[in-house]
């Protein structure tokens, strides 16, 4: 058979090991034209499923996250000036209960 097996650490279990989202996307694509084709053993199918969910699930955070970063950074107060708020980054603690700044 002609298949290419991922390195055993494609998807890391702590998240500071977590693959960058370009790269997962890049992967879990991998994955699913790698399933579609149907010619792996049941066993590396579900090994290359439970990646390709664990991928799918990192990314989607990464997504939610950039989208609340976004919304913060285009968020306005009721006289309409915008209004910035701190917000984790990978160097900070994510749910930081800090008050909101007014520029």
């Amino acid at each position: 058979m002609n298949r290419q097996s991922p390195p055993p650490s494609a998807v890391p279990d702590s998240p500071q090991e977590a693959p960058s989202f370009e790269a997962a996307i890049k992967r879990l694509t991998e994955i699913v034209q790698t399933l579609e084709r149907g010619d792996l053993p049941l066993e590396e199918s579900l090994r290359l499923f439970e990646e390709g969910v664990k991928l799918s699930r990192v990314s989607q955070e990464r997504l939610e996250r950039a989208e609340k970063r976004v919304e913060q950074l285009l968020a306005v107060d009721e006289q309409g000036r915008p209004r910035t708020t701190a917000f984790a980054t990978d160097a900070t603690e994510e749910g930081d209960d800090e008050e909101p700044r007014h520029s």
